[in-house]
């Protein structure tokens, strides 16, 4: 029996694939469309920095370099970090670069029909062994010559926010084809080479559409290169809650969100009766904790000022992974300084000869260079990837996922990266430690209607704290009640701390699970 088994992507998710399989005996093919390993981080701005402290960011098994100091490291020193444990690891020699996977077919007894009568995953439950195989269209970057790979299993670690990006629609006459400036994303703003960037931006008046973390990336390095004289505009519909730090009234974010304690204030999927009973009793507490934070933050930054508030509370952006990130360094002093110039748009906005006009003002916005940091269509990235339609409609934008990996009708075909959480790394090498252990044979998949109804669970439960902004898979605020679902699958004790109180009140990260056996 084959087991080739091709990964999509060499991203973090993509070198964990390869290095956990490697580890089970597999011989993998890793196919990534550019020249070298790191998928989003080869794709950032000069100023971008990790968003997590390195210790919560980092491979249970690679500790970071003994020469990096910073507590946030460069995008730079990421790029390092992951080319070292590439090559640490001996994953390179499994990598194709330059090859960029155009679409995946499955060839084998697969109709809309077959798939709804399985009882289990595949038809048989199993990873390998049935009739159906994947052929891969891989297309030379550099040739564009294509070919068409063959394989049985393929595990897409494409993540979400890059290659397809996510712009307004304008009426004729109201888009960028009436503007006499330049116009784009901030993907095509984050590709470029880091002196010609400077050179695009440097004394222009800049806008940056947009209220997440690469719109703010972008001004403060717009504002850093031309001050007053030339200030960078933020146009945003939406205020979200950002942090200066992770201190929180001297109390580290990790132990307000990021223990066993803090998890028993939410209600989790699947959990028990006791367990729900004291997330309800506790439902005070937890809306304190959030108006804490909340705080701590108007106090710190002069939010209210600038009528930067968001109008949702901090858990339910926490709840939907729409937390800002950390703010860039002196934002605010920028934006005291008039370097930065934040325009909120409560309307529309469309463009005119000299720029934009917001909200119907009379007067236009006169620029020079619109940057739109809208974010990216990660769903639609994901679903136009499979070449049948029978698969493309079975990817709604928030992809049902037992275990946050496995499609239950779409057979021999494993997810990476999609649902997200504040520790992604952490969170994708459990996973592909679950995924490794999966296809050697030591782990079996329930029924499909079981999958399912599992998926619908984790479903249900994130919307119920996320709400309106529920838009994607997000298991931030149940991390470690998941991670305890990937380690029971697995056969090991989900308990990783020494003692009660360490396991209930202590944070968890990466450290808690180095050396974790598997089956």
């Amino acid at each position: 029996m084959e087991r080739r088994v091709g990964i999509i992507g060499a991203g973090t998710s993509g070198l964990l694939a390869c290095k956990y399989l490697v580890e089970k005996g597999f011989q993998p093919v890793v196919f990534e469309a550019e020249d070298g390993v790191g998928g989003l981080w080869r794709h950032t701005t000069e100023s971008t920095k990790l968003q997590n402290s390195r210790e919560t960011y980092k491979f249970s098994d690679f500790p970071w370099d003994s020469s990096v100091k910073e507590e946030h490291p460069s995008n730079f020193q990421v790029l390092q970090y992951l080319d070292s444990y590439a090559k640490k690891f001996g994953i390179l020699s499994y990598i194709r670069f330059n090859s960029k996977v155009i679409d995946i077919d499955y060839v084998g007894e697969v109709t809309e029909e077959i798939t709804q009568f399985w009882d289990l995953w595949g038809g048989t439950g199993k990873p390998f062994g049935s009739k159906g195989k994947w052929y891969l269209q891989v297309q030379d970057t550099k040739t564009l010559s294509t070919e068409v790979c063959e394989v049985e299993f393929v595990v897409l670690c494409i993540g979400k926010y890059s290659g397809l990006p996510k712009m307004p629609e304008f009426p004729t006459g109201e888009g960028p084809e009436v503007f006499k400036g330049q116009v784009m994303h901030s993907m095509e703003f984050s590709s470029m080479a880091n002196e010609e960037a400077a050179e695009l931006i440097k004394s222009k008046r800049v806008t940056v559409v947009g209220s997440m973390k690469s719109a703010y990336d972008i001004a403060a390095e717009c504002a850093s290169a031309n001050g007053r004289k030339k200030p960078c505009t933020m146009v945003q519909r939406t205020a979200h809650w950002f942090l200066p730090d992770f201190n929180i009234w001297g109390i580290n974010l990790a132990f307000l969100y990021f223990n066993r304690f803090s998890e028993l204030l939410i209600h989790k999927p699947g959990e028990s009766f006791f367990f729900s009973l004291v997330a309800t009793l506790f439902s005070p507490l937890r809306w304190a904790i959030s108006k804490f934070v909340e705080l701590n933050l108007r106090w710190r930054m002069p939010l209210d000022k600038f009528g930067m508030v968001p109008n949702h509370s901090f858990l339910k952006e926490f709840s939907s992974c729409q937390i800002g990130g950390m703010l860039p360094e002196n934002f605010y002093d920028k934006v005291e300084k008039g370097s930065i110039i934040i325009k909120r748009s409560q309307d529309f906005i469309k463009f005119c000869k000299e720029g934009l006009i917001i909200d119907g003002e009379s007067k236009p916005l006169e620029t020079d260079l619109v940057i739109f940091a809208t974010g990216f269509k990660g769903d639609q990235k994901l679903r136009y990837i499979f070449k049948s339609p029978i698969f493309q409609n079975l990817i709604p934008s928030t992809v049902p996922l037992y275990r946050q990996i496995i499609h239950a009708r779409i057979p021999q075909v494993a997810i990476i990266g999609f649902a997200e959480g504040m520790s992604n790394l952490l969170s994708f090498e459990l996973r592909c430690k679950w995924l490794a252990s999966f296809l050697d044979g030591n782990i079996e998949l329930p029924s499909v209607r079981e999958m399912e109804k599992e998926a619908k669970i984790w479903e249900d439960s994130m919307k119920l704290y996320g709400g309106s902004n529920y838009w994607k898979s997000c298991i931030t605020n149940c991390n470690i009640w998941y991670n305890d679902q990937i380690c029971k699958d697995m056969g090991c004790n989900p308990r990783r701390k020494k003692g009660p109180f360490a396991e209930l009140f202590l944070p968890y990260g990466p450290n808690d699970y180095v050396d974790l056996p598997t089956k």
